[in-house]
Parts: structure tokens; sequence; C-alpha cells
């Protein structure tokens, strides 16, 4: 009988030199990044001087602004925050606005990705006899559908089974069997890897994926270079002969390109077999390492024919960076065919174009909810649309229900996180933290008929500045999996209600206070 690879370590292999080549970028980094900051500042204060004998110009300017902001298309509480900076500090406000607003140093990767999501509108194509279904059309499924593929190419398939996991390890179990039986390719695009149990497992598979001919790519956020991978692991990888590329690497330059992170989870196997969820492959995603308490997470494996809707979107990142982008060899492969009840419709969110699109398809399943919305989230720093759909829904006598950590990751987003409960419970809606410890899944799930899972958080992070992908869900079997686990889930929660809301610590108000001026920026 064959046995399963050893667990791959890359790291410890050249412990000394590496820590000597991570310092040294890291100082080489700061270095440069502090001299930048010198010099605009430096700049700064040689003009600093003459402003009082400008005083105004300075007001003509600072009105001139707020025209601008009032004008220009950016969401009314990025407007506030942005009056808000440049009320206090006119100059360097506005020139960090049009640092932001000319999109420096990325132009020619939005051009790109752009340029990559227009050519592959008609990629995959959509099943009619699908989305005219009359029950489709009568749920106003197929509205949403015609929405996303006005922003890429996401048709809505039948013939797709879903098996829905409440915890990173069932997910971890099934990933490693279906990597397994992996036969032509192997794509993964992951926002963190770090060096462990789960992703050594894994590595290990697909090195001896790779010497049996499968074509495997893996992709993963450059930030992990920074936070924990070495700045040439993708080498060290290309040398188990795995192709390999870090998204957006951190370079010593200041540019809002670094801004817009790959937040995606995307697993596709020989187009046959996809996973998507908030897992990333790092070990406290499967509880072998306690950072905060008992960490839960969620995600779903599709098989059969959406699947081919994450190897698009897999493919449209990977090509970002190839002189000739190749797609056909890897869409329209035979699938089994599935079975199953109900509609699936993968979809991404893309933070360059004029769409909102994890906003708004979660405000149409709060819209379009008759009986309830259960939500489980990391964060919650809403904008104005979204707290106030979310508080339409409860007071027009949705039961809006919503699971927040117990235990935070960052105690920054907790506070902001906090300072919606006051308005949202006063509108009606149930706000739970889960006391074992942190959850990091992102769920939508209402009146048993309509659920998203996939990475797109409650928050500006990811409904602004990343790169998001999700499944959409509709009447299929899976979703009553889904609302048992959130079932489960809020039991082991306590309750917010305005007596613990008036309880609070002082430091979550105060620095809530203070950090939602500043929200939309973060």
């Amino acid at each position: 009988m064959k046995q399963d690879p050893k667990p791959i370590t890359l790291l410890k292999r050249r412990k000394k030199g590496l820590f000597k080549l991570i310092f040294s970028r890291l100082f080489i980094f700061i270095i440069l990044i502090v001299f930048q900051l010198i010099l605009f500042l430096g700049l700064y204060g040689i003009f600093y001087e003459y402003i009082p004998h400008f005083t105004v110009i300075q007001s003509i300017f600072s009105l001139f602004m707020v025209l601008y902001l009032f004008l220009c298309e950016m969401d009314s509480s990025a407007k506030l925050t942005w009056l808000a900076i440049i009320a206090l500090f006119p100059v360097p406000g506005a020139i960090l606005l049009w640092f932001t607003k000319v999109s420096l140093g990325q132009r020619a990767n939005k051009l790109r990705i752009i340029t990559l999501i227009n050519e592959t509108k008609t990629k995959l194509i959509q099943n009619t006899n699908v989305i005219n279904s009359p029950e489709l059309i009568n749920s106003g499924m197929d509205d949403l559908c015609h929405y996303l593929n006005k922003t890429g190419c996401f048709p809505i398939y039948q013939n797709t089974s879903v098996r829905y996991f409440s915890q990173g390890e069932d997910k971890f179990t099934a990933m490693l069997e279906e990597l397994k039986n992996a036969k032509k390719f192997i794509f993964m695009e992951y926002f963190i890897l770090d060096e462990g149990y789960m992703w050594g497992t894994v590595l290990a598979i697909l090195a001896d994926k790779v010497r049996h001919g499968v074509d495997v790519r893996v992709m993963y956020d450059g930030m992990c270079e920074i936070s924990t991978l070495s700045f040439d692991y993708t080498s060290r990888i290309q040398k188990l002969g795995i192709k390999c590329k870090a998204f957006s690497p951190i370079q010593p330059f200041l540019s809002t390109h670094y801004n817009y992170r790959d937040h995606r989870k995307i697993l596709v196997i020989d187009g046959k077999t996809a996973f998507n969820g908030g897992i990333n492959l790092a070990d406290e995603y499967i509880n072998k390492v306690n950072r905060f308490g008992h960490w839960k997470d969620t995600a779903v494996m599709l098989k059969g024919d959406a699947v081919q809707s994450f190897t698009l979107m897999f493919l449209q990142m990977w090509n970002i960076t190839e002189r000739i982008p190749k797609w056909d060899r890897y869409l329209g492969l035979p699938t089994k065919r599935e079975r199953t009840d109900g509609f699936v419709m993968p979809f991404a969110d893309c933070p360059l174009d004029d769409y909102k699109v994890g906003e708004n398809v979660y405000m149409d399943i709060l819209n379009r909810s008759t009986k309830y919305v259960h939500i489980m989230t990391p964060y919650l720093i809403l904008d104005g649309e979204m707290e106030s759909a979310i508080k339409f829904a409860a007071q027009r006598g949705i039961d809006v229900k919503i699971i927040l950590p117990g235990i935070p990751d960052k105690k920054t987003a907790f506070a902001l996180a906090k300072t919606h409960y006051k308005a949202l419970v006063n509108a009606g809606v149930k706000i739970y933290e889960y006391t074992p410890g942190f959850v990091h899944a992102k769920v939508c799930e209402s009146d048993g008929e309509r659920a998203v899972v996939g990475t797109i958080n409650f928050d500006y992070r990811s409904l602004y500045h990343h790169y998001e992908c999700a499944t959409y869900m509709y009447k299929t079997s899976c979703i009553k999996d889904i609302e048992n686990d959130f079932q489960n889930t809020l039991k082991k929660c306590r309750k917010v209600t305005p007596e613990t809301i008036k309880k609070e610590k002082l430091y979550y108000k105060v620095v809530g206070s203070v950090m939602k001026v500043i929200a939309p920026l973060m």
C-alpha cells in the first residue's frame, strides 16, 4: 500500500542564510520607504512656511476640494472621511487624495486586468434553458445573473453538487482526498500560505503530482512575503517543479497598487472539482495552532459544470503577468453530470472596476428576504448603504442575525464593529459574539433558499479594496446544512444587548470612535 508523502517544509532548509536575506530585504525596504516619506515631508516643510502668506489661496483651495469631493463618484462614507482629512490638513490631505485617485504605480496593472476580464466575457457560455427557467425568472435570480455578467463572465448553472464544510478540518480532509485523485491539473490561489502541517501536507502531494505529469500552479498574495514567507519562496516552490507566483509582491516604492490584495481562496482540480470559502493554507484554519481561541471557518466543494467559473477566475489572475494568456485548454472540459436540485453561480469581485459586486450581492439577499437573513463574518465595518440595507431588512420584520468573533484577531477592527452595534440593535438586528474564539467564516444565508459562501467579509477591505470570490446558491440541498451550522454556532454565542453595549470597555469606545473617521481607508 502506497504511503502518503511526508509534509514538506521549505523555510528550514537555509535557516541561517534565510535570516540574513530576510533581514537585508526588510532593512532596505524600510530605509527606502522612510526616505520617500522624509522627502515628501521635507518638500511640504519647505512650502509650509509660505502658507501664512497665502491664507486666501488656501481657503479657496479647500473650498475647491470640498466641491470636488461632492461632485466626484465616491462612496458617501469615503467622502466624509476625505472631507475630515482635508479640513484638518488641506495640502497634505489633497496630495494624499490625488495619490489614491491617480492610481500611482498601478495604471498598467489596472489596464491589464480590465483587458483580461473583457477578453474573457464570452469564454463561458450561459445555458439559455437554465437562465430562462420559470423558477429563476420568478425568483429574480435571472436579474442578478445579468448584473454579474456585466462585470465579468459568471453564468448560473444546474448540474452542480455543492458540499458545505462547517469547519476547516473537514474541508482539509476532503481537499487532500481530491488532490490525490488529480490527473490533469491543480490550480491553487490563496490569500495566505504559511509553513506548517497544513501547507506542508498539501505541498508534499503537489510535488508528488508534478512527478506524475500533473500541471500544478500555485499563486498566493505577495503580502505573505512580508508576514509569513521569505522573499524567494516562489523560487523554492518552483524547484519542486510547481509553477508558482506571488500576486503583487511588495516592493520598496510607494504605490496605491499594494492596497489591492488578492483575498481569494480557490482550488480547482481537473476542471471537475473546486473549493471556495474562507479557509487559507495555514495551521490556525484547521485548529492545529490556537491563536485566538477556536477558529470557526467554512467552505464549499463544487462538482460539476459550475467548476469552470473558478477555473476562469484563477486563469484571469494567473495571466496578469503572462505575455501570451492561455485559456481554452482548461475551459469547457467535460464534467460528470451531477443530478442535483437548485442553481449555483460562482462570481468574483475586482476592486479596479466600477462595480461593487460583493456589496450588491449581499444587499440583494437582504432586500429579497421574506423571513430571515443569517450572517457570519469576522469583521463588520460598514458604509452607509450597507448599514441602511441591514437596518431596513430588520425594520420590515425580517429576522436578521449576525455572528461575529468573541475573541478578535485585530482589536481595532473589533472596536470599529462595535461602533455599529447600537444603531443595528436599535433597528432590531440581533448580534452575537462567538465565545469560543474567532469567526472567520463569510456566510450569508436567507429563507432556506439563498446562500453565499466565499471570501467576502462585511468590511471596506473586502467590499472595496480586495480581489474576492464567492459561491452563490439558490435552492441547493446544502443550504439546510448552512442553516443548521448557523444554529449550532449560535448556541455558543453571547448576545449583544443595549445593556452590554453600555458596559463596553472604554478602550473599544474610544478607539472605535476615532478609527471610524478613517474606516473607509482601512
